[in-house]
């Protein structure tokens, strides 16, 4: 069996203003909403992702990474 290390933080970019901020991922549930700190846009996954590290992440939400079905 493979080991799979999380990463645990992911930098979400607005995609209003393009503000990106580093942001710590839930493990135990799904972040469906986020309000940039730039422009104050309130973010919602696109159609087919299950949070808004899925849409606008560096990096895919936990469940995603290891391969997983997503926090749904």
């Amino acid at each position: 069996m493979t080991d799979r290390s999380v990463t645990l933080e992911s930098t979400l970019t607005c995609p209003d203003c393009g503000y990106a901020a580093a942001e710590a991922m839930p493990t135990d549930a799904c972040q469906w909403f986020y309000e940039c700190r730039g422009c104050k846009a309130l973010l919602t996954p696109r159609a087919g992702d299950c949070c808004v590290f899925c849409s606008y992440g560096t990096v895919p939400c936990p469940p995603v990474q290891t391969g997983g079905a997503c926090c749904g």
